[in-house]
């Protein structure tokens, strides 16, 4: 049994996401949040809201023990672009591209 959750539109860049996400993967659910806890990065913080997310619904939904949890999958998907125009020289424009993310984390039991 598995249990997910999902984070869309978060306002940090995917690129920046994944160096934290390939951290935590196939780790245990402790680990992965001691991990996350001690990491100085805003995308550490997203994603340990989703872990939490996903033990929890594991806990709840599925009346799994949090002891035997790790971490099977997650991934980030590139959300929507807002895109923004900034004044460049010589009376041109330059485009600011604002990325956002969805943070999905899958929680399984060890066999």
């Amino acid at each position: 049994m598995e249990a997910r959750a999902i984070a869309k539109g978060v306002r940090i860049a995917p690129k920046k996401s994944r160096l934290v996400i390939d951290l935590i993967r196939g780790k245990s659910v402790s680990e992965a949040d001691n991990i996350l806890a001690n990491l100085n990065k805003e995308a550490a913080r997203a994603i340990r809201k989703v872990l939490t997310s996903a033990v929890a619904n594991a806990e709840n939904n599925l009346e799994l023990d949090k002891e035997n949890l790790y971490v099977k999958e997650a991934y980030i998907n590139e959300g929507r672009t807002l895109k923004r125009m900034k004044a460049g020289s010589k009376g041109r424009v330059n485009p600011i591209l604002k990325r956002s993310s969805h943070i999905t984390v899958v929680v399984s039991e060890k066999n």
